[in-house]
């Protein structure tokens, strides 16, 4: 078991530091990173009916016949960063990214609105028995009267809220989202413009979830969350579940001779790393790579869960520019796959996903330039944070022949808080990838 305390200072406004001692080969910045080796991890452990039972690939099956046959849908690239794979000292890193999934720029349309698709058709079909409902049904909304009568709520701090905004437009029913206080403008108006109706909480995130499932409770609306609790797993677990199209279409796109050793998942409320760690685990058994989660310093619901052995909430103020992952408490079901399928749990400052903001950008090192919004980068964050400190890099085992795999989940889904991060709009950034593209 390894613990490391966070140790040093802060790099002032977000920009990096000098070279970091312990890693004079690199390049990367010395941001802080605290380590949590999982006591719990069990990599002999079979994926069995308990881990089933929240996500399996028979489950996966349903989910990828259903948004593989929504319009729009593609697979989302999976990119070479051979050049930041040298600064990390590594062998080989991927990027999965997302930025152009759907018109929603993130992972999250493969979860929301997937829940929004399977709660319609189930009360639908509750009210019109004997008749299968499909996603095409809804679509031309050939059960309006029932779907013009339904509410679906959920509580976000951008991305979830617009998947679910998307899907209930498109699947014919209304929409309410609430947001804390901290969500920016950007955001908010991003889910507005699905005709989703938002709330503002004097609050952070979990103030956002409570109220959402009081006021659903009260008015007989229906929660869309991807986080679970005591009493409400059914849903979570679709979106959990959708969420695992994005994991077999980076499967799939690997080299035919190459697996990853590594993976470095965000972590939020546990929905995203569950997903992508029990996909791996029931693919690939004992053969699955070493499984890394990645939080802000601020909010460590999951890296605190596995240092008392339990769900824990975080102990920081939730304050990061990471604002996605500004969440103070695990989900139930996340944690039941985490707590023995993650090996470490990693915290990083901001100032590690501004770096890899801005690196990604630049386009340098061998690779095009990507737009990676502040949330989405945390996993490579996490793994250039981690690089960068000799204590860190050998407790995760990252030799020079690790081969890695990030997740980037979003693009710049708030363009302003995007630009004044790395200086520049994502269409001026967009438009050096399509420049590198033709050299």
């Amino acid at each position: 078991m390894s613990l490391s305390p966070v140790v040093g200072s802060a790099v002032a406004d977000g920009v990096a530091g000098p070279e970091s001692e312990a890693m004079p080969h690199t390049a990367v910045s010395p941001c802080l990173p605290r380590h949590f080796s999982n006591p719990y991890a069990d990599h002999e452990r079979v994926y069995g009916p308990s881990e089933r039972a929240i996500l399996s690939r028979a489950a996966f099956e349903g989910a990828m016949a259903e948004i593989g046959a929504w319009p729009g849908y593609t697979p989302t690239p999976l990119r070479s960063l051979p050049g930041l794979a040298r600064e990390a000292g590594i062998d080989r890193l991927w990027y999965k990214d997302e930025g152009a999934r759907f018109a929603l720029g993130s992972f999250k349309a493969l979860g929301g609105a997937y829940a929004v698709l399977r709660l319609l058709a189930r009360e639908v079909t509750a009210r019109v028995p004997g008749v299968p409902v499909t996603a095409l049904d809804l679509v031309v909304g050939r059960y309006a009267k029932v779907t013009r009568t339904l509410t679906v709520t959920t509580a976000t701090d951008g991305n979830h809220g617009r998947s679910v905004a998307w899907g209930a437009q498109v699947f014919g029913c209304n929409c309410v989202v609430y947001v804390p206080a901290a969500c920016t403008p950007g955001r908010r108006a991003a889910i507005e413009a699905y005709g989703a109706r938002v709330v503002v909480v004097d609050g952070p995130y979990d103030e956002a979830v409570r109220r959402a499932a009081t006021d659903a409770a009260e008015q007989g609306w229906f929660v869309v969350s991807d986080t679970s609790y005591t009493g409400y797993m059914d849903v979570p677990r679709d979106v959990m579940q959708g969420y695992t199209v994005m994991v077999e279409e980076a499967i799939s796109q690997l080299p035919a001779s190459e697996r990853p050793t590594h993976v470095f998942v965000q972590g939020g409320v546990g929905a995203l790393p569950a997903a992508v760690c029990g996909h791996l685990w029931e693919s690939w058994g004992r053969q699955r790579p070493r499984f890394v989660v990645v939080e802000p310093h601020s909010a460590d619901c999951l890296y605190q869960s596995a240092v008392a052995g339990r769900p824990t909430r975080a102990q920081g103020d939730l304050d990061t520019v990471m604002a996605g992952l500004a969440c103070g408490e695990v989900s139930l079901l996340a944690w039941a796959i985490l707590e023995r399928g993650a090996d470490d749990f990693l915290t990083i400052p901001d100032e590690g996903a501004i770096t890899a903001m801005r690196k990604l950008a630049d386009g340098g090192h061998g690779s095009r330039p990507v737009v990676g919004g502040e949330s989405g980068v945390a996993g490579l964050a996490g793994l250039l944070c981690a690089a960068a400190h000799e204590e860190v890099r050998l407790a995760l085992g990252l030799v020079p022949d690790a081969r890695v795999l990030v997740f980037g989940t979003e693009g710049a889904t708030d363009p302003e808080v995007y630009e004044r991060i790395v200086g520049r709009s994502p269409e001026a950034v967009a438009d050096g990838l399509l420049s590198a593209a033709g050299r």
